[in-house]
């Protein structure tokens, strides 16, 4: 697979910038499908947001600076098109934080392959309990293997407050998943 900045140049070239920009999307798309999916749960949310997302990077990566790595730049847009996507979820139902997450567990809860006893759905659950921070830092950390460094400029928070935030939300998980006891197979 081509390095990001070869890519870059190609994308700058009128005559190699769609080549450019379909390798920069095989590259990244699977990646960012699954942040975004974790932060939204439905699989056509997800779908949708991932669309915007490459619309975005489609119309502005000409704009892109190279001070950071072009993932950190797209984990941003990812990021951020979620929250905005949520925040709209709020708007439009005129409901509370409190419900959206539900919405957002029932969602989980809907799958086909769900199955409240597995460890796996129960770390779902879990993350789902976190507030929104605390859910976008752990699933970046856990899921992605992210460094404190990247994440801090694509959340542009400091790198001690990130990990005060997955510390927190590790143990609110454990918590969690240790208060459904017996229910585990």
């Amino acid at each position: 697979m081509e390095n990001d900045s070869i890519l870059l140049r190609q994308f700058h070239q009128p005559e190699t910038r769609e080549a450019a920009f379909t390798a920069i999307m095989k590259k990244y798309q699977e990646r960012l499908y699954w942040h975004i999916r974790r932060m939204v749960i439905d699989h056509d949310d997800a779908d949708d947001i991932l669309q915007n997302v490459f619309i975005k990077v489609w119309n502005h990566l000409d704009d892109f600076q190279e001070n950071a790595q072009l993932y950190t730049w797209l984990y941003r847009i990812a990021t951020n098109e979620c929250l905005t996507f949520l925040e709209q979820q709020k708007k439009r139902n005129i409901i509370s934080l409190n419900e959206v997450e539900t919405g957002l567990e029932n969602k989980l809860k809907a799958e086909s392959n769900y199955d409240a006893r597995k460890l796996e759905w129960k770390l779902q659950e879990a993350i789902l309990q976190l507030p929104e921070k605390q859910r976008i830092v752990f699933n970046l950390r856990y899921y992605d293997e992210m460094p404190y460094e990247e994440m801090s400029r694509v959340l542009e928070t400091s790198e001690g407050a990130l990990k005060a935030s997955y510390h927190h939300a590790v143990q609110k998980i454990a918590a969690y998943i240790k208060a459904q006891g017996d229910s585990l197979t």
